[in-house]
């Protein structure tokens, strides 16, 4: 039988891996929908993130694929999701189902603002995703995290 708090860790731990897998989707469609971008933006997404580790070196085009930068990013991008939905995780856990869900979308809406407007006096190179399919996809992200530890807390 696990433990309350053991329960508490695993089912956010899992809903940050969840919301990162969701909200990459729902970006990569809303891309694929409306811009014709891709594959290139995504692999300049990617190595965006993989430059937070690996420097500003992996930046410059090609935009091709790298499957080295294509791994390191996407561990940064799990290690921030399972980060964020902990937090998140310990907000919403007196909630119900519907309030946690709106919270989940402001939650997802405050990480944009931290992620694009915070995060860029480091990682100056993010202030180019500042658009309103990487706000949607953090609105995703938020309501998917929340709907996940909801489900899985049970």
């Amino acid at each position: 039988m696990m433990t309350r708090s053991a329960r508490f860790w695993l089912a956010a731990c899992l809903a940050g891996v969840a919301a990162a897998i969701f909200s990459t989707v729902a970006q990569i469609l809303l891309w694929w929908f409306f811009w014709d971008a891709l594959p290139s933006i995504l692999y300049r997404d990617v190595r965006f993130a993989a430059a937070i580790i690996m420097g500003e070196g992996v930046l410059p085009p090609p935009m091709t694929m790298d499957w080295q930068i294509m791994l390191i990013a996407t561990g940064i991008h799990f290690a921030l999701s399972i980060i964020y939905a902990l937090i998140l995780s310990w907000l919403i856990r007196p909630l119900a189902m519907k309030a946690a869900l709106i919270a989940g979308g402001l939650f997802g809406m405050g990480l944009f603002v931290v992620n694009m407007y915070g995060f860029v006096s480091i990682y100056p190179w993010f202030v180019e995703t500042r658009d309103w399919i990487t706000l949607v996809a953090h609105i995703v992200f938020g309501i998917s995290a929340a709907a996940m530890y909801k489900v899985l807390a049970r």
